[in-house]
């Protein structure tokens, strides 16, 4: 019976994937009647936000608070000596596609009412760096705001391990700990039902949007594509070959997080899911998947890097600017900034669009057409987010002798509790 019964269950990666397909079937085939479906879609996004917060601040803390100061400033050092190679690298393809396909010309642009009615106020470069620091955490909290809540964290795990070296008292390491292993069940829970709130998402999409908005697009969101698959066909050997493991298996191991990305355009959602297989099916070990996967969910962004440069791009070649080097620069500049601690959610990217506009000069007029294919230019920037997150926490774990093969060999099994 017990192997019947193996035999006949299916795994969430595949029941998200027939999510998938069936919202998108089901959405086109309906029409604009799935839009009553987003709300479940919604319920599903709002159980795993809600426990997201208390995730990262927790992993963050248990993380920097259980090991020495010297461990925490290898991780620190390898974490973000990664996450700013990856970002630039990936806002220079940005570049190089966008001069060569051209994502802007031939765009006829939207009137100017529809822009006023879409923008919104965007906050200037100090005040977001400012932002990084919070002046109350419980208000960070509530608000969702994850790189100040980072930082608390950060400081209350210092403060944490230093306290528990002089005292020898290990409660306050136990009780964060246990809080984190409990919202890991609680998230462990809201992921059963999945699938069914990415099948009621995906068919809003496909009903209410369809291809109207995508087809004169479809030379941007292709220029995104081209860009992930070439990064993912040069980070993935490259971290395979520091790591020493067989790059063969790694699309297997990616597929669940990056289905997950593709459907939900958020990192913060695919956080607990990527925390998880970082540890279960890449080797590395729970300490480092602690401390890299929050921290690289806010700060490491590939796929928004090489969005927003090629937005940038679209901006000046769809209102006939030709762009000098110095913008050009500025460009690569501006957008690795905007990817650190920008909104991990979908739509956040329309603050960083309306910033990058008026910091460099360019006319609002096409914002309005990038915000109407944000969805689908979501999915390109989760999933290289997604993804490189994990492959710079093989890379630390891999430096720090943190990186089981066995593991990611397939030759020994683990947990993440």
């Amino acid at each position: 019976m017990e192997g019947k019964k193996k035999g006949l269950s299916i795994s969430l990666t595949t029941q998200i994937l027939f999510a998938t397909f069936g919202g998108i079937i089901f959405g086109a085939i309906v029409g604009e009647w799935a839009s009553n479906l987003k709300f479940i879609g919604d319920i599903f996004l709002r159980l795993i936000q809600m426990s997201v917060v208390l995730l990262v601040m927790s992993a963050v803390a248990a993380a920097v608070g259980s090991g020495d100061g010297q461990d925490v400033g290898k991780m620190g050092f390898h974490t973000f000596k990664w996450i700013i190679g990856f970002t630039v690298i990936s806002a220079g393809f940005g570049v190089v596609l966008s001069m060569l396909l051209k994502p802007g010309v031939g765009i006829e642009l939207v009137s100017a009412e529809d822009v006023a009615n879409a923008t919104v106020e965007s906050a200037s470069l100090q005040e977001t760096i400012l932002g990084f620091v919070p002046t109350n955490v419980i208000s960070s909290m509530s608000e969702g705001a994850m790189v100040p809540c980072i930082v608390f964290a950060l400081f209350f795990g210092i403060a944490m391990g230093a306290y528990t070296k002089q005292s020898g008292n290990r409660i306050i390491v136990d009780w964060v700990k246990g809080i984190n292993a409990v919202i890991t069940n609680i998230i462990k829970t809201v992921m059963t039902i999945a699938p069914i709130g990415i099948f009621c998402l995906l068919a809003n999409v496909a009903g209410s949007t369809g291809l109207k908005v995508i087809i004169p697009m479809l030379k941007f969101l292709g220029l995104l594509l081209i860009g992930d698959a070439i990064q993912f066909l040069l980070f993935g050997p490259f971290t395979a070959a520091l790591c020493k493991v067989n790059v063969a298996k790694m699309p297997k191991k990616f597929a669940k997080m990056s289905i997950m990305a593709v459907t939900t355009t958020s990192g913060a959602i695919c956080l607990p899911t990527k925390m998880e297989d970082a540890v279960t099916k890449f080797g590395v070990s729970r300490k480092v998947a602690d401390f890299t996967g929050p921290i690289t969910m806010s700060m490491n962004s590939c796929g928004a890097a090489q969005c927003y440069v090629a937005a940038i791009f679209f901006m000046a070649q769809s209102t006939g600017i030709n762009m000098s080097v110095y913008q050009m620069g500025m460009a690569i500049l501006l957008s690795c900034l905007m990817c650190m601690g920008t909104i991990s959610v979908p739509g956040g990217s329309v603050i960083v669009y309306t910033f990058l506009a008026s910091s460099l000069g360019l006319p609002l007029e096409s914002i309005a057409v990038l915000i109407g294919i944000d969805w689908f230019a979501g999915m390109f920037r989760t999933l290289m987010n997604v993804d490189v997150d994990v492959m710079v926490g093989m890379l630390v774990a891999s430096k720090l002798g943190e990186l089981d093969r066995d593991v990611y060999n397939e030759k020994k099994t683990v947990t993440y509790n």
